[in-house]
């Protein structure tokens, strides 16, 4: 049996892997101004649902928004300057494409491993690894 013959039999053998957007659903941001100061309201409650922790999804968004921010004692996320339910929505979706989603198979069941000092993407599902 020669390589393209095992390739397309190990092709046909492998079961098919359909992206199911219910299993991952972020809940809209949350927002609201004070003076100066943008608030998230539900940062916490959406760091649960993407499985990530606070710190990396702040410091996504920090950059992300071209500003600076903290968690507050309440677990909210305040933002300098005036930012818009959409914008930061926008930057949700980009930390989702880029830390949460596999690019492989596009499931959202992966998780941060370090291996020889690079974070990698692994996906529980599929088995793929990315650097992030």
């Amino acid at each position: 049996m020669d390589y393209d013959e095992m390739l397309d039999r190990g092709i046909e053998q492998a079961p098919e892997i359909q992206p199911d957007s219910d299993r991952l659903d972020v809940p809209d941001p949350d927002v609201r101004q004070e003076g100066n100061v943008t608030v998230f309201e539900n940062f916490r409650d959406v760091c649960q649902e993407l499985s990530r922790s606070p710190d990396h999804v702040m410091k996504f968004l920090q950059d992300e928004l071209g500003t600076s921010a903290h968690i507050d004692e309440s677990n909210r996320a305040r933002f300098t300057g005036d930012f818009g339910a959409r914008r930061i929505s926008d930057a949700l979706e980009a930390y989702t494409e880029e830390y949460v989603l596999c690019s492989e198979c596009g499931l959202p069941d992966t998780s941060f491993e370090r291996e020889q000092g690079a974070e990698l993407l692994v996906c529980a599902a599929c088995g793929a690894r990315s650097p992030t």
